[in-house]
């Protein structure tokens, strides 16, 4: 694995101007780097920003702020044919595979629809393309005559990978690809993913709030709260040593599957509700909810520092 970043993001934020004067700071800062060929993965509650943050990346929104480098160019000065091939290089697949796929359209159109754009395939050849990322993804040739709605949720989101494969990207942003599915196919639809990273030597951003889901998955894990990130390692240190108090209760709350080492551990709840990113408190996002919380949190946000090899924390603790 190269040690060159593909995509460097640096001080990102996305935030949105409501009525009435009030800001809703979404993403608030972010920085990271994400290697070629490896999955980074990105959790936190739901509400903490990590969609946003995949959807700026990719310029479906625009940033506030900061920058976003893939291949060293500037994602958000791109214009014309360099916009175009950018487009071609980073593709997404949605939360949602009831939303994302159009009613009106045939599974065979949908996913050819960026070979259309960027004229990649006609005829023969495009028909042949659909039906090998069809197999790709494990349906069926005959399947690309039929709607979207005659597929099942997990059905339909091998559907909209096969549509981001269609134009040979480099990067998939996956956000919450699996949320919408039964755990009997999530599992399936994460295999499919590590399969093709495999044979297309693909780079992820992988988005997710299932903690368990995302170490499967996962070379790195980047862990955000109210549109911050608050610890960044790699997946197996994370687990076995999480240092921020955020990350030690998302962890304590994922059953282990032994009934007696489930019984004997410790439990970390916490008290309070999420602060609204409209009015996020002082200092360190977490302090109001934090069991650890000094006075130094309320009044500097900890900045994100090494605190051990390759391990970085935003915390005022180290």
């Amino acid at each position: 694995m190269s040690e060159q970043p593909i995509l460097q993001v640096s001080g990102l934020k996305k935030h949105f101007r409501l009525g009435r004067g009030s800001t809703l700071k979404a993403v608030d800062g972010l920085s990271f780097a994400v290697r070629r060929g490896e999955t980074f993965g990105l959790v936190g509650e739901s509400g903490c920003g990590k969609s946003t943050a995949g959807r700026t990346i990719i310029r479906l929104y625009e940033a506030t702020e900061g920058e976003v480098l893939f291949d060293g160019e500037n994602v958000h000065r791109l214009k014309g044919s360099k916009l175009q091939s950018f487009r071609r290089k980073m593709q997404m697949v949605f939360q949602d595979p009831y939303a994302s796929l159009n009613p009106r359209m045939t599974v065979g159109n949908i996913i050819a629809e960026g070979i259309d754009i960027h004229g990649l395939y006609t005829g023969k050849q495009r028909r042949e393309r659909v039906h090998e990322l069809l197999r790709a993804v494990g349906l069926n040739e005959e399947h690309a005559g039929r709607f979207p709605h005659e597929f099942s949720g997990g059905q339909r989101q091998r559907i909209g990978i096969a549509r981001a494969l269609a134009i040979e990207p480099q990067f998939i942003i996956a956000d919450e690809p699996i949320s919408a599915l039964d755990v009997s196919v999530q599992a399936q639809v994460v295999n499919l993913f590590k399969k093709l990273q495999r044979e297309h030597g693909l780079t992820y951003l992988f988005i997710a709030h299932d903690l368990a889901m995302v170490r499967h998955i996962s070379d790195r894990i980047g862990v955000m709260y109210l549109g911050k990130l608050v610890e960044v390692t790699a997946s197996e240190a994370l687990y076995a040593k999480p240092l921020h108090p955020y990350t030690q209760s998302l962890l304590s709350a994922i059953p282990i599957p032994d009934p007696a080492l489930e019984r004997t551990r410790e439990r970390i709840i916490l008290e309070g509700e999420i602060p609204s990113p409209l009015n996020p408190p002082s200092g360190c996002p977490f302090r109001t909810r934090c069991p650890k919380a000094m006075p130094e949190c309320a009044a500097a946000m900890p900045e994100l520092k090494e605190a051990g090899p390759e391990h970085y924390v935003a915390c005022h603790l180290y």
